[in-house]
């Protein structure tokens, strides 16, 4: 037989809600002074337990959202990077539809072409493969043409790169390079501009050649 511990009896109306099964053995009677029945703390423990995951929940999803941007800059940083470290390997058709960009009248795709051509020509045979598909040309066309300055930098630094090679500098001088060059205009908002210029026109006046036009 189970009797009823008088802790409950005695706060039945203020823990009516909680839990109703807490009973006192026989053996336990005689020693009632000992006996609790801590419904307070588990009703706190309850409150805390459900307080704990209100927070936590919110923690758990920002953190799983900042894992994954991360995991996204982070294979987008390696793609670039790869990108860049084997573009100057890949085939004459990428470097073909890199020319090809420069034909383009919007101006996002000139710079485009451009500074793939840029990252192609490190070496002599490389340099002299975009001479052979037009490309010098066609960067030459995109100087004389732009209508900003960033346009005008990016065609300016393709021809920097094309240019240390001595073939190539024949090749843009046969082209009409240095009136192009030196009439391009200067922007006091971007130095590079100045400083891509000079650098053609002094590789020019170091291997003698001169503007005729």
């Amino acid at each position: 037989m189970e009797r009823t511990c008088p802790y409950q009896q005695e706060n039945s109306s203020q823990y009516l809600h909680l839990n109703r099964s807490c009973t006192c053995s026989k053996n336990d009677i005689a020693n009632l002074q000992y006996l609790e029945c801590p419904k307070e703390s588990i009703f706190e423990n309850k409150v805390q337990t459900v307080q704990f995951y209100d927070y936590e929940l919110p923690l758990e999803e920002e953190a799983e959202r900042k894992i994954g941007w991360l995991l996204k800059m982070i294979y987008v940083g390696t793609a670039t990077y790869v990108g860049y470290q084997f573009f100057p390997y890949m085939g004459d058709n990428l470097l073909q539809q890199s020319v090809s960009l420069l034909q383009v009248k919007d101006p996002l795709f000139k710079r485009m072409g451009a500074s793939r051509l840029r990252r192609f020509a490190i070496d002599d045979e490389r340099r002299m493969k975009v001479v052979e598909l037009g490309g010098d040309r066609e960067l030459l066309n995109m100087l004389n043409a732009a209508k900003d300055d960033r346009t005008r930098k990016e065609a300016l630094e393709a021809l920097v790169a094309l240019s240390n090679s001595d073939e190539v500098v024949g090749a843009l001088y046969q082209a009409g390079a240095i009136s192009v060059i030196r009439s391009t205009p200067t922007s006091s908002e971007d130095a590079e501009v100045l400083t891509y210029k000079s650098k053609l026109l002094k590789r020019f006046q170091d291997l003698k050649y001169e503007d005729t036009s």
